[in-house]
């Protein structure tokens, strides 16, 4: 089973995205899905796979955190 967090995109160039999760960043191709800078997406093995609204976003990052605790 795998599970994705949502990220937010801060930067791009050219086919890659940096995201942030909470703090931790990382890099993402983009060539499968089209992101801007600040988009919500999910990335599965290096690749945005789909964007999320930010309340869809935040919905889960919120259950997420109460379910960590």
């Amino acid at each position: 089973m795998c599970l994705s967090i949502p990220g937010k995109v801060i930067d791009i160039e050219e086919d890659k995205a940096i995201v942030d999760y909470s703090g931790e960043k990382r890099e993402a191709n983009t060539s499968l899905v089209k992101a801007k800078i600040g988009d919500y997406v999910i990335v599965n093995a290096g690749f945005i796979m789909e964007k999320l609204s930010k309340e869809e976003a935040e919905k889960c990052l919120n259950s997420w955190k109460n379910e960590s605790i």
